[in-house]
């Protein structure tokens, strides 16, 4: 049995691990890593239904505050 993992969710493990460590903990390259790996998520997440799906529901709250 072989099991695989797709990049998307590798890096949303990766960021949720980095957020759960204490801030006074962190380094400047800590802090730049988890940003990279943020925008990272961001772009292999933008181009699948439930980016599109994000986006419209972040759209909707923008109009709502308006």
């Amino acid at each position: 049995m072989q099991y695989t993992i797709s990049a998307t969710a590798f890096f949303a493990i990766l960021i949720v691990i980095r957020l759960r460590r204490r801030t006074e903990a962190r380094r400047r390259t800590d802090e730049a890593f988890t940003v990279f790996a943020a925008v990272v998520f961001g772009v292999l997440i933008a181009a699948t239904t439930w980016g599109h799906t994000i986006l419209q529901l972040v759209g909707i709250a923008v109009e709502a505050t308006h």
